[in-house]
């Protein structure tokens, strides 16, 4: 495992240890156990595009880690005014010990680790989103225990995070049920890719029957950065999606609800469903602090020293 730029990087045990690492590092800091076991370390992050949650958790995984997290941002970097990517890459790797990146296109995730000489890690492209769903799979496990019988169903847009979720459910025996509008369905490739890897895919069009079986639903926005010139044509198509206390009712009476927000109240989700009962939002935003610990460890080498 030399990057993770892709939920496919990861070989199904590797996954697994990455959880339980996670696991076990918040049990740590549950416990207020002080731990450098990335001392004298330094992660440079790269950001194309604005972020709350992978920023924050990223720079405090670091801290806690005993190591170091640089802000960089895109333009205040010589790739704003041109330098090539395999420049940066080569520069970089010189200097920081891990390089994470949250980009546009997913191209550039891909040429950057080409030539780069250290780990690099995909904080968000516009094909997948593996540190998002890691902590979800971590999530997950939390409340339902494993993922034997677990029956994810995805609500609204086919994007990034829906992406790496299918190859996530594929490689931890989830079956996940895909309900998007025409024309918006996940990458055909990454769906491929699942089925060879023996994934249990359904899709449906109809929300309320996708929801049925679900023990797991999960939205995400309907208007992804760089789509906003879509919006209005994608608000028509969407409208049907949204998840509301009326889905629910169609669903398990102990289904739980994900997003990977930031989350527009009112578009793909109520108010009341991402403040109710089922919701579990905010455990998700926090594992994302855990999941990323565990992979800098696992792609920096380090995740025996924590056992």
């Amino acid at each position: 495992m030399k990057h993770l730029l892709s939920i496919a990087d990861l070989e199904k045990d590797e996954l697994f240890e990455i959880l339980k690492l996670a696991e076990k590092l918040k049990e740590e800091r549950y416990k207020g156990v002080v731990t450098d076991y990335l001392k004298n370390k330094s992660l440079a992050m790269i950001f194309e595009l604005p972020s709350t949650r992978t920023r924050v958790s990223f720079e405090v995984a670091m801290t806690d880690l005993g190591g170091h997290a640089l802000y960089l941002g895109w333009d205040e970097l010589q790739l704003g005014r041109g330098e090539p990517l395999k420049d940066t890459a080569r520069v970089l790797s010189r200097y920081a010990h891990a390089i994470m990146m949250r980009v546009r296109e997913h191209s550039t995730v891909e040429e950057f680790a080409r030539y780069s000489t250290v780990p690099v890690i995909n904080g968000l492209s516009n094909l997948e989103h593996p540190c998002q769903v890691i902590a979800d799979l971590l999530t997950i496990s939390e409340y339902r225990g494993d993922f034997k019988d677990v029956t994810l169903a995805w609500v609204g847009d086919g994007n990034n995070v829906c992406n790496s979720m299918i190859l996530a459910a594929a490689l931890t025996g989830m079956k996940m049920v895909v309900s998007t509008p025409e024309k918006y369905d996940p990458n055909p490739e990454i769906v491929e890719k699942a089925k060879e890897m023996g994934g249990k895919l359904q899709f449906v069009r109809d929300p309320k029957e996708a929801v049925k079986e679900a023990d797991v639903i999960y939205t995400d926005v309907w208007t992804s950065m760089g789509q906003e010139a879509e919006k209005e044509v994608r608000m028509a198509a969407f409208k049907p999606y949204q998840v509301s206390d009326e889905l629910l009712k169609l669903s398990k009476d102990d289904v739980v609800v994900m997003h990977c927000m930031p989350a527009h109240r009112g578009e793909e989700i109520t108010d009341d469903v991402i403040e109710g009962k089922h919701s579990i939002v905010f455990d998700q935003a926090e594992n994302r602090l855990h999941a990323q610990k565990a992979i800098l460890l696992k792609l920096l080498g380090k995740e025996n020293e924590v056992y």
